[in-house]
């Protein structure tokens, strides 16, 4: 035997229950109307049934008395009421619909077109004479069949024009779904139901029930849905957060304006990445090095917002790291929200090792269709300093020998020469000379040798082997003794490691000396040279000719030194950090 009310008399079989609300005791149920065949929906208000009260009562009339008047057909129609006995009964249009409460997968496109059904049947409502204000729109209140046709139901708490209602009817509806106006037993208006939709398409689209609804809304009234909703076109949620805005008056006026508001907007638009490079490659030419590249990331869908974050991949020799701090990687900056943006990417070299080959792998996170997006960075660290950058001692000491030579020729004509002699020959051989001097080592070198020679000849003079006059004529004719011989031997020795002619200076910039170094290691091997010519012909002892030697000298050997000592040091160094380096 059936536990189903017998509406019989009244022309109807109940088939199936539909739902049930014990507390304000109003059931639905399922039947068969008799003279068409075709299934109905009765709801019935039972007076005698525990918990039953006058609210609910008034509720069933007041639906009855505001849908006999409608006629939409996202609004199943009134067909029939009857009192039976027990109660009162409703009777309405079956729609093959499941509620929105009931979990569905719905795309985002077509919970806009649900949005869009709801407000065309909102937009019926309002423009009616008087309006009608639903007051009750959430999810368990909308029903969405197998082709997306929608249906709102449910007219219990529906205003008609100026109406009042009790409070006790205005707060029956589910928390987060009522607008303040409405908790707060204000004036409502045709944007109150708005505020409704809002808050369940906000369910729809972040997957929140509705009875969660309530832990997303703060004190303010603000439903905070934002970060639920990261891929959500940007003009979409603003016109989400203008629906349910807590102020009533920074709402839409009406349905309608919502509505056309809504239809141009791009639902699932969402941004895409376009990265300057794919891959990245690094060299460093120092150890410890510190490197760095841009890459550009641009947007250029419209109406979106690119949001991204960056992040190594992990390596299984890369220590343990954070999305926010890698041991050797780094990128400024890490997160952005942009939709054209320049991003570093940094290396430091200090923490792997030397002359070795590393190949790792970042990703970009954004909210566009493809999450990740990875990168390839490819990074060559410096060689290990072991082998000595040579100096070019063939030429050293060929510079060597010819700024002695130079030196003790001009000291030695200085001392033994006439002094009209030397005058006349110097004038005629010394422009001359300097020129092919120059060309041969480089303007630098030979103006020193040069100047060397004549210094030999005045440091004699000075020390009393020859005369003030004849001393710079002599210095001439000790140059023109000395690159008769010198510097053919200089041209064809001084030469780079391409074999292309160059001065001593440039052999050592090209051997990886710098330039500084180059010139002073240069001045200091004539000064040398020089010091030396002149200690031969005065005498080793004399203290002019320790000093000359002493002050080229030392500072010569300091130089030559230098070069393996630093070496020795970065090796050192490297070797005692290098058991705590990264592998490649």
């Amino acid at each position: 035997m059936s536990n189903y009310p017998d509406f019989s008399l009244h022309g109807y079989q109940v088939n199936q229950q539909l739902g049930y609300n014990h507390q304000g005791g109003r059931f639905t149920y399922k039947a068969t109307n008799f003279s068409t065949q075709q299934p109905v929906v009765i709801k019935q208000f039972r007076f005698v049934t525990d918990g039953s009260d006058w609210s609910s009562y008034k509720a069933i009339e007041r639906e009855i008395g505001v849908l006999r008047s409608l006629n939409h057909p996202g609004i199943p129609r009134y067909l029939d009421s009857f009192n039976s006995g027990d109660g009162v009964c409703l009777v309405q249009e079956y729609k093959d619909a499941q509620s929105l409460s009931i979990p569905r997968s719905f795309d985002r496109d077509e919970i806009k077109s649900i949005a869009i059904s709801i407000l065309e049947i909102l937009v019926y409502l309002q423009e009616r004479i008087p309006p009608v204000i639903h007051r009750d729109i959430k999810p368990e209140n909308i029903l969405v069949d197998e082709q997306l046709h929608v249906y709102l139901v449910d007219f219990g708490l529906a205003r008609v024009g100026g109406n009042d209602l009790a409070m006790s009817s205005m707060v029956a509806g589910t928390v987060g779904f009522m607008p303040p106006e409405q908790l707060l037993d204000r004036p409502l208006t045709e944007a109150s139901d708005l505020y409704s939709l809002g808050a369940t398409l906000i369910c729809l689209l972040t997957g929140t029930k509705s009875n969660n609804l309530g832990s997303l809304v703060n004190n303010s009234f603000h439903i905070n849905f934002k970060p639920l909703v990261p891929k959500l076109n940007f003009r979409m949620i603003e016109w989400l957060e203008k629906m349910v805005d807590p102020n009533l008056d920074h709402r839409f006026d009406n349905a309608k304006a919502t509505l056309e508001a809504l239809k141009p907007l791009y639902v699932t638009r969402v941004p895409e990445v376009e990265l300057s490079q794919s891959s990245l490659e690094f060299e460093a030419s120092q150890l410890g090095e510190k490197l760095s590249q841009t890459i550009t990331v641009d947007n250029s869908i419209p109406e979106t917002v690119l949001e991204g974050s960056w992040e190594v991949a992990p390596h299984q020799n890369d220590p343990p790291h954070t999305p926010d701090h890698h041991a050797w990687i780094s990128f400024d900056p890490r997160d952005f929200s942009n939709n054209s943006i320049q991003c570093q990417i940094w290396v430091d070299t200090s923490k792997l090792i030397a002359n070795q080959f590393y190949k790792r792998q970042v990703i970009l996170h954004a909210n566009s269709s493809l999450e990740k997006h990875p990168i390839t960075i490819e990074v060559k660290t410096a060689s290990l300093p072991i082998e000595i950058i040579k100096l070019p001692y063939v030429s050293l000491i060929l510079l060597l020998f010819t700024s002695l030579a130079g030196a003790a020729i001009g000291a030695t004509a200085a001392s033994i020469a006439g002094a009209a002699a030397a005058t006349l020959i110097g004038v005629a051989v010394g422009t001359g000379l300097f020129a092919v001097l120059f060309a041969t080592l480089g303007v630098v070198i030979g103006t020193v040798v040069g100047i060397g020679a004549v210094v030999a000849a005045l440091t004699v003079a000075v020390i009393g082997v020859g005369g003030w006059v004849g001393a710079g004529a002599l210095a001439a004719i000790g140059l023109w003794l000395w690159l008769g011989f010198g510097c053919g031997w200089a041209l064809a020795v001084f030469r780079d490691d391409r074999g292309e002619e160059s001065n001593l200076v440039e052999n050592l910039t090209n051997r990886g000396f710098s330039e500084v170094f180059a010139v002073w290691f240069s001045l200091l091997t004539a000064g040398f040279g020089i010091s030396l010519g002149i200690s031969l012909v005065v005498g080793l002892l004399n203290p002019y000719a320790i000093s000359a030697l002493a002050g080229t000298g030392l500072p010569l050997a300091a130089m030559t030194v230098y070069p393996p000592l630093k070496r020795n040091r970065l090796i050192a160094k490297y070797r005692a950090s290098q058991e705590h380096l990264i592998k490649p």
